[in-house]
C-alpha cells in the first residue's frame, strides 16, 4: 500500500528515530500545535482515526481539515460529535467462509467491467488483504488420536473446489495472500504474526512512513486484535470488498466509552469469567455503534491474551470495538511472539510521540464510563442462548432449572434408553463439550489451565461421560506446541481432548454429527440436550441441530462440564464424581492455582517457538502445495460446480445508474422477533435433505454425506439464497408455534421462505420484513444481505439494528427502516397478511423520516412513519446504483 502525501497537513509531518531508522509520521502534536483543534485528552483509539484523517486529508481523499477540526470538537462536547467522516484501514482480514464469497464477487466483477468495457485488471485490491482459511474443519472424528488427520483429510475432500478457487485468487489478484488450512483462526494468526501494531510503508516520494496499523475484517470478531492497541473492526464481506479497491469507509466519529478496570484477577477465575461480566455490563450499558476503550490501573495486571479475550468479544457487548492503548506489555507480547525488536523499538517510539502510549497519567475524555473490580469477578458461564446472559457459577444449576420449566417447558426427569448403550438421556445432559474458538483458545493461560484440570482430574481416576462429545480445536500450532511442550496433552488427550483441527470448529456450528444413537435418544425425547463450548457465540440453532441448550465458559470449566456430563449440577458444591477409592471429588479438588498455570506458561510460551510456526505461514503443507488451479485474469466457472457459482449481481448490468424505487404493493415474507441474528437469516451450520437446500444439491447427485455447510458453500449463491432464513430454531410470528424457515405463500398456505419467495417474485411482488430490536445481531455475515436481497425483499422494518448487518442490507440495494413514535410489529397488530407501500425514496436524504402505508386484510389502512437508515450520503449514491459494489464498478469502467 503507498502511503498518501496530505497537502494542507504537510505541515504536520515529522521525522522519528527509533533503534537507528529514521521515518516519517503525522504528528497528532503538531496538527494542535498548527492551531487545528486540542486533541490532547483524546482517547487513543480516536487518536488513531485522527491520524488517518491526517494522512490522507486532500480533496481527492475526500478528507478536509473541517474533519480534523470535529475532533477538537469532539473532546470540548464531551465526547459527542457524530460528524460525518471517511475512513481508509491498512489492511483488510478475512477468513474463508466470508472471504470466498468476497472472492467470487471480486471474480464477478471482472466479468463484469469486461462486459462494461473496461479493463480486468482495475478489479484488483489496492490495500493488502489477507485471508485465513479457518472455519473449514468439522469434527467428524473425536476422542482419539487419528482426530486430526482424518478430519484434515475430511476438509480435502469436502472443500476441494473451494481451495482451487482460492489458490486462483491468490495468483489472479494482486495484494491477496492466503494463509492456508490448519494454520490456526485468523483472529489468533492476526494476532500472533500479522499484526504490527505500527505499519511502515513508503509514499509517492519513496519515503518510508510510520502509521497505526489499522484493518476492518470480514469477521465480527476481527475486533481481536484491538487487545494489541491495533484498531480493527469486522464489516460485511460487501463493505470490505469496497475497502480493497480504493472506497473509504464512511462512519461517523463514534462515541467513545470509557470502561476503567482496577484491582486484580483473585484465585480461581480466569478471563473468560471476566468478558462474560464486561459482556453482560456493556450490553445493559448500551455500546451499539460505539467505541470502548478499557483504562484504569488494572490493567497494569492483565496480561495481553486476556486484554485479548476482551476486545475479541466486542460484537458480543455490541461495540464497534474494544480497544487497549499501546503500553508495556504491548511491548511485552509483540517481543515474546518473535516480532522484530527495530519495530518494537518503532512502536514504542511512535506511540509516545502521538499520544498513543498508556502510562501513569493517563485520562482521556469519554463520552460515559463505567468501572469494574476485577476482584470481584467469580467464576461463570453464559447462556443458554445469548452471550449476555451471565451466570455466576453458583447459580448455573438453578438457573437451568428455571429454564427447563420456564423457556424449553419440559421435564427434568425423562429418561430415554440409548441404543446399545448402558446409559440413558435425560434433558440436561452435556452431549458437547468443546474447547473451541478465537476468544480462549488464544489465551496460554486458560488452556495451561484447562490441561492442569484435565491433569488433576486424570490423577483422581475421573474422565468424560460417555455421551459427551469431546474436541480440542486450537487456535494456532503454537498452542499445541506449548500443551506439548508442558506435558499437557496426554492428560488432555485422556479425557478424549483430543486435537480434531486448527480453526473455529464448534463455535460456528461446524461440530460435526453426535452418535447417531445420542441424536435419535435426543429427538425420541424431545429433550433439551447441552454443549459447553470456550467460544463466545451460543445462539439458537448454531452449535447443533441436536442441541437447544448452549453455554460459554472457560476451557477449564468445558473440561469439568465434560466429567459431569450435565448441566443440571452445581459444581460448586456437588461431586464432579467418585476416584477408585469411591472418595467424592470436586472441582476445587482439581482446579489448579493460578501460580501453578503462571508457571508453566512462562516455562513453556516461548519466542522460539512463535518464530518457529509462523516461518512459513503461507507456504502451508503437501496437502495445500498439491492443490491444483486454473490460470488467468478471469476466473472459469466450472458449470457442475455445487461450490462456487457466478452470482447474478452484475448480469445486465447498465454503465448508468438509476434512481432508488418507491416500495409499492409490497407484501410481508416475515415478521420476526428482538434479537434475530445473522445465523438465523444465514445459518452457517449443517442443512437436512429435506430442507430447500438439500433438495438442490440431492437433484445434483450431491450425497448427504458430502452436503458440508451453508458455511463452506457461500460461494454458490442457489444454496445460498435457499438457506436464507433456514435456521431450524427461527420463529416466524406469521405462523403459530412454527419453528424453521418457513411461512406463508401468495395461496395464504404454509411453506418455506425460498418457496414463497420465488412464487411472489414470478408474479412481480416486491416484498417487505418486519423485526424488532438489535435486526442483525451477531456475526458480520454478508449472505444475511445478500440472501434477503436475492429472495426479493426491498426493506427490513425493525424497532432498531446492529451496526455491520444494516450496512450489509445497504451495500445490498435493500433499505433498512426504523419504526417511529412508539410503532411495532405488536402495536400495529401485524399477520403478515397487509399490505406494504413505502413512499418519498426517490430523493431520500440520510435519515429522512417517510411515510409508509399499511393495508390490512380487511381493508383497513394505517399510515406511519419510518426513519429510513440510510445513514450517509454515499449510501443513498450506493443505493441508486442498486449496492456498493454495482457504484464501484460503474466508477472503475468509466476510469
Amino acid at each position: 500500500m503507498t502511503v498518501h502525501v496530505g497537502q494542507d497537513t504537510a505541515k504536520t509531518r515529522k521525522t522519528l528515530t527509533a533503534a537507528g531508522q529514521s521515518v516519517a509520521y503525522y504528528s497528532i502534536p503538531a496538527a494542535q500545535a498548527a492551531g487545528l483543534g486540542d486533541f490532547t485528552r483524546l482517547p487513543a483509539a480516536l487518536k488513531v482515526v485522527l491520524e488517518n484523517l491526517l494522512r490522507f486529508e486532500d480533496g481527492g481523499f475526500s478528507v478536509s481539515l473541517d474533519d480534523i477540526r470535529a475532533f477538537g470538537d469532539w473532546a470540548r462536547n464531551g465526547g459527542q460529535n457524530p460528524r460525518e467522516i471517511a475512513y481508509r484501514p491498512a489492511r483488510v482480514l478475512m477468513q474463508d467462509f466470508t472471504g470466498v464469497p468476497a472472492v467470487v464477487d471480486l471474480a464477478a466483477m471482472r466479468d463484469g467491467i469486461k462486459a462494461l468495457g473496461g479493463d480486468a485488471q482495475k478489479i484488483n485490491p489496492l490495500t493488502p488483504v489477507d485471508l485465513v482459511i479457518d472455519h473449514s474443519v468439522m469434527i467428524d472424528e473425536f476422542g482419539n488420536p487419528r482426530a486430526f488427520q482424518m478430519n484434515v483429510d475430511r476438509e480435502y475432500e469436502r472443500n476441494m473446489e473451494r481451495y482451487q478457487f482460492l489458490k486462483w485468487g491468490q495468483g489472479a489478484f494482486n495484494n491477496f495472500r492466503v494463509v492456508p488450512p490448519g494454520t490456526g483462526i485468523c483472529h489468533q494468526v492476526n494476532v500472533e504474526y500479522l499484526a504490527q501494531t505500527v505499519w511502515t510503508d513508503t509514499d509517492q516520494t519513496g519515503e518510508t512512513v510510520a502509521y497505526p496499523d489499522t484493518l476492518v475484517g470480514t469477521d465480527s470478531h476481527t475486533t481481536m486484535v484491538n487487545g494489541l492497541a491495533v484498531l480493527g473492526w469486522g464489516v460485511g464481506g460487501i463493505e470490505a470488498e469496497a475497502a480493497m479497491l480504493g472506497q473509504p469507509i464512511s462512519m461517523l466519529i463514534p462515541e467513545v466509552v470509557g470502561f476503567k478496570l482496577t484491582g486484580q484477577m483473585v484465585e480461581g477465575t480466569t478471563a473468560t469469567d471476566l468478558v462474560l461480566k464486561v459482556v453482560e455490563m456493556l450490553r445493559k450499558h448500551g455500546v451499539v455503534g460505539k467505541f470502548v476503550e478499557f483504562y484504569g490501573d488494572g490493567l497494569d495486571h492483565l496480561p495481553l491474551p486476556d486484554r485479548a479475550t476482551i476486545a475479541n468479544m466486542a460484537p458480543e457487548y455490541g461495540a464497534t470495538c474494544g480497544f487497549f492503548p499501546v503500553d508495556g506489555e504491548t511491548l511485552r507480547y509483540l517481543r515474546q511472539t518473535g516480532r522484530d525488536e527495530a519495530r518494537i523499538a518503532l512502536v514504542e517510539a511512535y506511540a509516545k510521540e502521538n499520544g498513543l502510549w498508556r502510562g501513569p497519567d493517563y485520562a482521556p475524555i469519554y463520552s460515559s464510563t463505567l468501572t469494574l473490580d476485577m476482584g470481584s469477578i467469580v467464576p461463570a458461564i453464559s447462556g443458554p442462548k445469548r452471550p449476555q446472559d451471565y451466570l455466576p457459577l453458583t447459580e448455573a444449576k438453578a438457573s437451568f432449572t428455571r429454564e427447563m420449566t420456564e423457556t424449553f417447558k419440559r421435564p427434568l426427569d425423562k429418561s430415554v434408553p440409548v441404543e446399545g448403550q448402558d446409559y440413558t438421556l435425560s434433558s440436561g445432559k452435556v452431549v458437547i463439550a468443546s474447547i473451541t474458538s478465537c476468544t480462549n483458545t488464544s489465551n496460554p493461560y486458560v488452556m495451561v489451565g484447562a490441561g492442569l484440570v484435565a491433569r488433576k482430574a486424570r490423577a483422581r481416576g475421573l474422565t468424560q461421560k460417555p455421551w459427551v462429545k469431546t474436541s480440542l480445536a486450537p487456535g494456532s500450532q503454537v498452542v499445541t506446541d506449548y500443551l506439548h511442550a508442558a506435558g499437557l496433552q496426554d492428560d488432555l488427550d485422556a479425557l478424549g481432548f483430543n486435537l480434531v483441527g486448527y480453526g473455529c470448529t464448534t463455535c460456528i456450528g461446524n461440530s460435526g454429527p453426535l452418535q447417531p444413537e445420542i441424536s435419535k435418544a435426543i429427538a425420541e425425547g424431545d429433550l433439551v440436550a447441552a454443549a459447553v463450548l470456550s467460544g463466545n457465540r451460543n445462539f439458537e440453532g448454531r452449535i447443533s441441530p441436536d442441541v437447544r441448550a448452549n453455554y460459554l465458559a472457560s476451557p477449564p470449566l468445558v473440561v469439568a462440564y465434560a466429567i459431569a456430563g450435565e448441566m443440571n449440577i452445581d459444581l460448586t458444591t456437588e461431586p464432579l464424581g467418585q476416584d477408585p477409592d469411591g472418595k467424592d471429588v470436586y472441582l476445587r479438588d482439581i482446579w489448579p492455582t493460578n501460580a501453578e498455570i503462571a508457571e508453566l506458561v512462562h516455562a513453556t510460551v516461548t519466542r522460539e517457538a512463535f518464530m518457529a510456526k509462523y516461518a512459513d505461514v503461507f507456504k502451508g503443507d503437501a496437502k495445500w502445495q498439491a492443490v491444483e488451479t486454473s490460470a488467468g485474469e478471469t476466473y472459469d466457472w466450472p458449470p457442475t460446480s455445487t461450490y462456487i457459482q457466478n452470482p447474478p449481481y452484475f448480469r445486465g448490468m447498465g454503465a448508468e445508474k438509476g434512481t432508488i424505487q418507491d416500495i409499492t404493493g409490497a407484501k410481508v415474507l416475515l415478521i420476526l422477533g428482538d434479537m434475530v441474528t445473522t445465523d438465523h437469516i444465514s445459518p452457517a451450520g449443517s442443512f437436512k435433505p429435506s430442507t430447500p437446500a438439500g433438495k438442490y444439491l440431492t437433484e445434483r447427485g450431491v450425497e448427504v454425506r458430502e452436503f458440508n455447510s451453508y458455511g463452506s458453500r457461500r460461494g454458490n449463491h442457489e444454496v445460498m439464497m435457499r438457506g436464507t432464513f433456514a435456521n431450524i430454531r427461527i420463529r416466524n410470528e406469521m405462523l403459530d408455534g412454527v419453528e424453521g424457515g418457513f411461512t406463508k405463500g401468495p395461496d395464504g398456505q404454509q411453506t418455506t421462505v425460498f418457496d414463497a419467495s420465488m412464487a411472489y417474485q414470478a408474479q412481480g411482488t416486491p416484498l417487505v420484513i418486519f423485526g424488532g430490536i438489535e435486526y442483525g445481531a451477531g456475526s458480520s455475515r454478508d449472505w444475511a444481505a445478500k440472501g434477503t436481497n436475492l429472495l426479493g425483499v426491498k426493506a427490513v422494518i425493525a424497532e432498531s439494528f446492529e451496526r455491520i448487518h444494516r450496512s450489509n442490507l445497504v451495500g445490498m440495494g435493500v433499505i433498512p427502516f426504523e419504526f417511529t413514535g412508539g410503532d411495532t410489529r405488536k402495536t400495529l397488530g401485524l399477520t403478515g397478511d397487509e399490505t406494504v407501500t413505502i413512499q418519498g425514496l426517490a430523493d431520500v436524504q440520510p435519515l429522512q423520516i417517510v411515510p409508509c402505508d399499511i393495508t390490512y386484510a380487511d381493508g383497513r389502512t394505517k399510515t406511519i412513519q419510518l426513519k429510513c437508515r440510510i445513514d450517509t450520503a454515499p449510501e443513498v449514491e450506493y443505493l441508486e446504483n442498486g449496492g456498493v459494489l454495482h457504484y464501484v464498478l460503474r466508477n472503475l469502467a468509466r476510469s
